[in-house]
């Protein structure tokens, strides 16, 4: 097993590293796609389409966007799934209430430790903006900070990428310890 987590700002260059990454396993990478897709939203088909278009042919593509942890169990140990992105996904669950999400996360973080396959997850940064005014956003924002967090702590690489470079946390910085509270 190998986890690598990327994660950084919009447009930073997270999912091209990503692709990066899993070229250089030299393994079937499944590329697992965890937005839904929305025919009327021409915007964000453009940005699938040019995700698309960067991946070779050979790449199997796996459209997940809820039970992620169910795909990741099923990975075989030869193959590397690519995760773009554990934000969309979670924007998928923002439904769920505080302990059925608890559940939910708890089930990814043992899908991933779990897996045999070489796992690339990609997730965004959305808290070093302000305070999201609505509900909604700061829940989002709350959650996918934790999760985040949860899986850099169980990743063996996790890459900050920005501005088009990548660092690795685990090699340059060092771990903050999670409070009790």
């Amino acid at each position: 097993m190998s986890v690598t987590l990327i994660t950084g700002p919009a447009r930073s260059g997270k999912s091209e590293w990503a692709e990066q990454l899993a070229l250089q396993t030299e393994r079937p990478v499944v590329y697992v796609a965890t937005s839904q897709v929305d025919p009327s939203d021409r915007d964000w088909q453009h940005r699938l389409a040019q995700h698309r278009a960067r991946r070779p042919p050979s790449w199997q593509t796996l459209e997940v966007s809820h039970d992620l942890a169910a795909a990741i169990r099923q990975a075989a140990a030869d193959q590397c799934l690519l995760v773009d992105s554990l934000g969309t996904w979670l924007a998928n669950q923002l439904e769920l209430d505080s302990a059925s999400w608890q559940q939910t996360q708890a089930q990814l973080l043992a899908a991933i430790v779990q897996s045999p396959a070489a796992l690339i997850l990609v997730g965004e940064e959305t808290g070093w903006g302000i305070v999201p005014a609505y509900r909604t956003g700061r829940l989002f924002r709350d959650r996918l900070g934790a999760l985040v967090r949860a899986v850099g702590t169980v990743a063996d690489a996790f890459y900050l990428v920005t501005g088009g470079y990548a660092l690795n946390l685990k090699q340059l910085g060092t771990g903050i310890p999670k409070s009790s509270s």
